[in-house]
């Protein structure tokens, strides 16, 4: 895979996102970071902000939402925007690459959870870095299994929990390491 011809989409928020950022533009990956106006980044470089008739495009259910993820969404216009930006990053980004905690009913842990149903809804290659288990998963036939992927498509979203951790960071370094071959 040529580092050159790949976009990574992300949300550019603290934590998976931020280092998914960081890490492409130290190996000159082009990054697109999705938002809405007046959402708080911590990473901004290449922001597309999009407009409202544009997340209107990723509109989803809050009760849809909250059956497929098995937790609540209040309606609130923030948490809407937010699932509606994830829309946009997956919609983009042909594989699916997410760091957080699979949970046993193959949820994953908070906001980040709604990437992976998307991803499992698009039908993406889709890879979890499962901290507390310090390992990969991929999402096959309808289970995840443990595995060591690679980047292998042109666009590809990163996303995950804002609380990231060591190993998550390393998760994140090593993916774009074994991806991409220094030239």
């Amino acid at each position: 895979m040529d580092h050159k011809t790949c976009t990574l989409y992300s949300g550019g928020l603290k934590g998976a996102e931020a280092t998914f950022g960081e890490v492409a533009e130290q190996l000159g990956v082009k990054e697109i970071i999705f938002t809405f106006e007046d959402h708080k980044l911590n990473r901004n470089k290449n922001a597309v902000t999009l407009s409202k008739e544009e997340l209107e495009r990723g509109d989803i259910s809050m009760e849809l939402a909250s059956r497929m993820l098995n937790r609540t969404y209040y309606e609130t216009e923030k948490i809407r925007k937010v699932l509606q930006t994830i829309f946009h990053m997956v919609n983009n980004g042909h594989q699916v690459f997410v760091i957080g905690t699979i949970q046993e009913d193959h949820s994953v842990k908070g906001g980040t959870g709604w990437a992976v149903e998307l991803a499992k809804l698009f039908n993406r290659p889709l890879h979890v870095f499962d901290q507390p288990r310090k390992q990969w998963f991929t999402w096959e036939e309808n289970e995840w299994k443990e595995d060591s992927p690679v980047i292998e498509f042109d666009t590809f979203v990163g996303s995950g929990t804002r609380y990231l951790n060591d190993a998550g960071r390393e998760a994140i370094v090593k993916l774009f390491a074994d991806s991409f071959t220094q030239a």
